[in-house]
């Protein structure tokens, strides 16, 4: 592999992304070859305390094989794909410039396309707007950004509030729809990357799933979360998966679709 060819390690949760990184970069090493280090892809990793509920690697493994852009945040605070992508670079650069190789690994979608594909041009946001976009329901949300762009609703769907209030204040401030804007993005990919996708068969993901969650429950995740929110508030990165039934759990707010039965607290029933 040259030193300007980079892989991209992706994939879906649980599906062993970490440990296949690891273990190329062990073997790397056993061979004799440059080092192989480790940028994260992983839009929650790179946020220090939140260890639990991302499956961030062991201070061990950190300490094993050189990690960059894990703990660099603090949760409140922000970091978009443009932020990945400038910081990507930077980091591939560095790397490169002693002899070193690199593999990027993580399933963030967005920052990944980022990477492959470039960024367009994109307005800062403005803070008023989103105070009063939030305060809509999301099924309106999701029905405004329909009503515009029909494709980048059916793509963010009708629960993510961050990306539709995004796509919807990106209309107001360009006039251009999200998917409008999007097709500035060159259409080749940047031939400095390849894109390896690990995949498993959805019973086994399945199963490894169900495994990872009970081990984050029972390695601490609820006080995690609860330290969390007690140092900074509710910021966007404790929406996220994982964090955000957490959430929901602490704050005695119940699933769609069932309700507390009368008398037996705690107990949860499915609605008729």
């Amino acid at each position: 592999m040259s030193l300007q060819k980079t892989v991209i390690l992706t994939g879906p949760t649980a599906c062993g992304k970490t440990d296949l990184a690891l273990a190329m970069a062990r073997r790397a090493k056993e061979r004799g070859f440059s080092d192989l280090e480790i940028i994260n892809a992983d839009s929650l990793l790179v946020y220090r305390e939140m260890n639990i509920g991302t499956a961030k690697p062991s201070r061990q493994e950190l300490e094993e094989v050189p990690h960059h852009l894990v703990d660099v945040l603090n949760p409140d605070e922000t970091f978009t794909a443009a932020d990945f992508f400038r910081r990507t670079h930077a980091t591939l650069a560095e790397i490169h410039s002693r002899q070193k190789r690199a593999v990027i690994v993580g399933g963030t979608g967005f920052y990944l396309k980022a990477l492959f594909f470039g960024l367009w041009e994109a307005p800062g946001a403005d803070p008023e707007l989103r105070k009063q976009l939030e305060r809509v329901a999301l099924s309106e949300l999701h029905a405004r950004l329909q009503a515009i762009d029909l494709h980048s609703a059916l793509r963010i769907g009708e629960f993510d509030q961050y990306r539709l209030i995004r796509a919807l204040e990106l209309h107001a401030l360009t006039g251009k729809t999200p998917s409008e804007l999007q097709s500035q993005i060159p259409g080749t990919a940047d031939p400095q990357f390849d894109l390896w996708l690990l995949d498993r068969p959805s019973s086994e993901l399945y199963a490894r799933i169900e495994q990872r969650t009970q081990a984050m429950i029972e390695s601490g995740l609820v006080e995690e979360v609860r330290v969390l929110r007690s140092k900074y508030g509710t910021p966007r990165a404790l929406l996220a998966v994982g964090y955000k039934e957490v959430c929901h759990h602490l704050d005695e707010v119940l699933p769609q679709g069932r309700k507390i039965s009368p008398g037996i607290p705690g107990l949860h029933q499915e609605i008729a």
